[in-house]
């Protein structure tokens, strides 16, 4: 096949191999990192299997909170159909003729019912199987009339008695057939004007088109009044559905998947931080959410080597018999470990530093402690926010994420809101009290550590020791002392009186047998919270369970694109590894992509840039790696090519928004970036 003229035509030349696709395995890459270690496929495999486990705790999660609004749901349509079916009873009666049964579902996720209308079948079908016998209709596009869709009806349904004309049919007669059911699934996306005809024409023929709306709405009900006026949202019989709002949903998530110790992975404040920032902040998305707790425990994994003991206890332990050399000296690096080395008798430290055995049975021992410390954190802190979730101005937070943020940063009892917060525990009424330490009763009770095995006792006998104070009799005691006080009745003396006994408390104060009790119930809340809700950072060998690289997770889910931009134009090398692009700093490598070449020159320009020094400029960098011959292309062709690479290159740079056409200067462009980038 001659191709010499290649004006003429278009040549395809196919290849007579077929080409093999080239696939790596996920844990090929992970093995890659920059902490390869003989153990890093079984820490993959770890990581797999923590995630799933997590995965399918959040979604058996998601499924429980969406049963009491889904039930709620159901409900609500077999209230309507029976409602239909009986005018004459309780909540049918109160239907008006031309009022739509319709449902509001306040969701905090737009997708939230995306499951429930992909499950409904495309064509319309009557399920005979249910009692309801619901007609469930897909959003399918048709062009009809309500004329034609009532007369659809009546044949799809075949219910109605055939005596019975369709014309005899008064307002009175009763629904015998399943009423269609519409699902609006985000109705702030619906055309006003569209939406309006729509409810106002079907209302016209409810009596032989039996509808019901269900309305997805994720913002407030409110936007029902601002998309509908009155004459036509008075045409609706509206019941509203709660789901649960976003803030109660991510404690419900954090409570678990990290509040336990049913999943050994933890998160440091820092990280724990960030990502609910950018769930309050950003998003309210708990799938993101959930994204970035997986990317937290993939990261973890990857770049620590020790993580392969990051997983249940049993486990942990088995796999530390078989730790290398090179993993005993990790563990021995860490900044944990080191500190307690330090605190070990001069005997121990050195066996701990030389004797790889004795280095793993106190391994062994160190991961039971943080266990068991895991275990005795979650109860306290459930108690502790049991005391401080109900405290005016909620000095320690409201949801328990709060409360387990500022202990994982902090001694909690070195801040002045807990301090604060124990002032305010010293103010609750008897009753306040009882109720707070019967629940914590029942936090307590289902433990069985030893360590926290007696609290349970403990708040036991403080309930019992409330129950029989004898406060009447103190009050008699009280109310006596205070009548033989105020013999005096005028006002003079009375004030005189009630002045004095006021100073006399004040010098002479006596606590009651209530004020007594109540106290040593603070101080015992007191010396639990100072005894087990230490932070991580006190305990050897937490670096295994936490994560705490905040800095990376925040490149991978803050969005930067002009930083990322930058240092992609400015230092290719960063993403694409080539060992060419190496340059030393503020130098512009010759062998660059045009657009680097380009970038990196109008950085060193001022705000208005001359195309032609310019060009010169990226044509004399350029120059310096082309190595053509004489007889291969002449200097006015190489000249062109250059000149057409270079506009190229400024036509990529405009499109990104780095510079742009001004009226000032013909030859020159603005420039849009200041600073390094």
């Amino acid at each position: 096949m001659a191709t010499s003229s290649v004006s003429k035509g278009c040549f395809v030349f196919k290849p007579n191999f077929k080409k093999r696709k080239i696939s790596v395995p996920v844990e090929d890459y992970f093995n890659k990192g920059k902490n390869e270690s003989e153990d890093s496929k079984l820490r993959f495999e770890t990581y797999q299997l923590i995630w799933q486990q997590m995965k399918s705790e959040t979604e058996r999660l998601q499924e429980e909170l969406n049963k009491n609004l889904f039930d709620s749901l159901i409900e609500f349509l077999r209230k309507s159909y029976s409602g239909f079916q009986k005018s004459s009873r309780d909540w049918g009666c109160q239907i008006k003729l031309r009022e739509i049964p319709t449902a509001a579902l306040i969701l905090d996720m737009k997708h939230f019912l995306q499951k429930l209308v992909s499950q409904l079948m495309m064509d319309c079908c009557v399920d005979e199987e249910t009692k309801e016998g619901s007609i469930q209709v897909a959003q399918k596009k048709t062009h009809c009339s309500m004329d034609s869709l009532s007369s659809w009806y009546t044949n799809v349904t075949r219910k109605t008695d055939p005596k019975m004309p369709r014309k005899k049919r008064t307002s009175s007669s009763q629904w015998q057939s399943p009423p269609v059911v519409l699902i609006l699934k985000d109705m702030e996306s619906f055309t006003t004007k569209v939406l309006q005809d729509f409810i106002i024409i079907s209302s016209q023929h409810l009596h032989e088109f039996p509808l019901i709306l269900i309305f997805g709405i994720a913002t407030s009900p409110i936007i029902i009044h601002r998309l509908l006026p009155h004459a036509v949202s008075s045409l609706l019989c509206i019941e509203l559905f709660q789901s649960l709002s976003c803030k109660e949903h991510l404690t419900t998530v954090l409570d678990k998947l990290l509040l336990t110790t049913q999943f050994p992975f933890k998160l440091s404040e820092k990280v724990l931080q960030i990502l609910t920032n950018i769930f309050l902040y950003h998003d309210f998305s708990i799938q993101n959410f959930i994204k970035g707790l997986q990317l937290s425990l993939l990261e973890h994994f990857y770049s620590q080597p020790l993580s392969v003991l990051c997983c249940n206890l049993p486990e942990a332990k088995r796999r530390i018999n078989f730790l290398s050399d090179n993993q005993c000296e990790n563990i021995r690096r860490l900044p944990s470990f080191r500190r307690y080395v330090e605190k070990q008798a001069s005997e121990k430290q050195v066996a701990l530093l030389t004797n790889e055995r004795f280095l793993k049975e106190e391994i062994q021992s160190l991961l039971e402690n943080l266990h068991v410390y895991h275990s005795n954190y979650f109860l306290v802190l459930r108690c502790l926010h049991q005391f401080t979730s109900s405290l005016p101005k909620y000095p320690l937070g409201r949801q328990i994420r709060e409360l387990y943020c500022t202990c994982l940063e902090k001694n909690i009892w070195d801040s002045e809101e807990y301090v604060s917060a124990l002032q305010l525990l010293r103010m609750l009424a008897k009753d306040e009290l009882m109720t707070i330490l019967q629940k914590c009763f029942k936090i307590f009770k289902s433990t069985s550590e030893k360590q926290l095995g007696s609290t349970a006792k403990r708040i036991e006998e403080f309930l019992a020791q409330f129950q029989n104070l004898d406060e009447a009799k103190e009050e008699e005691d009280t109310s006596g002392s205070l009548s033989k006080g105020l013999q005096k009745t005028d006002l003079y003396h009375l004030q005189k009186s009630l002045l004095e006994m006021k100073e006399l408390r004040r010098t002479n104060k006596k606590q009651t047998r209530f004020e007594v009790l109540r106290e040593k119930v603070v101080n015992f809340i007191d010396s639990l919270v100072r005894e087990y809700l230490l932070p991580p950072e006190t305990q050897p060998l937490h670096e295994v369970v936490y994560f705490t690289a905040g800095h990376t997770l925040r490149e991978h889910l803050n969005a930067a694109p002009r930083i990322a931009l930058h240092t992609a134009l400015n230092n290719p090398y960063y993403y694409l590894k080539n060992e060419a692009l190496k340059s030393e700093e503020g130098c512009i490598p010759n062998v660059a992509p045009d657009i680097c070449i380009a970038y990196k020159l109008h950085l060193e320009c001022s705000r208005l840039i001359n195309l032609v020094d310019w060009s010169e400029a990226f044509a004399t960098v350029v120059t310096a790696a082309e190595k053509m011959d004489a007889d291969s292309a002449t200097s006015e062709e190489r000249n062109e090519i250059i000149h057409a690479r270079f506009i190229r290159a400024v036509s990529e740079l405009e499109l990104l928004g780095f510079i742009k056409p001004t009226k000032q200067k013909t030859d020159h462009v603005a420039r849009l970036t200041w600073g390094g980038c």
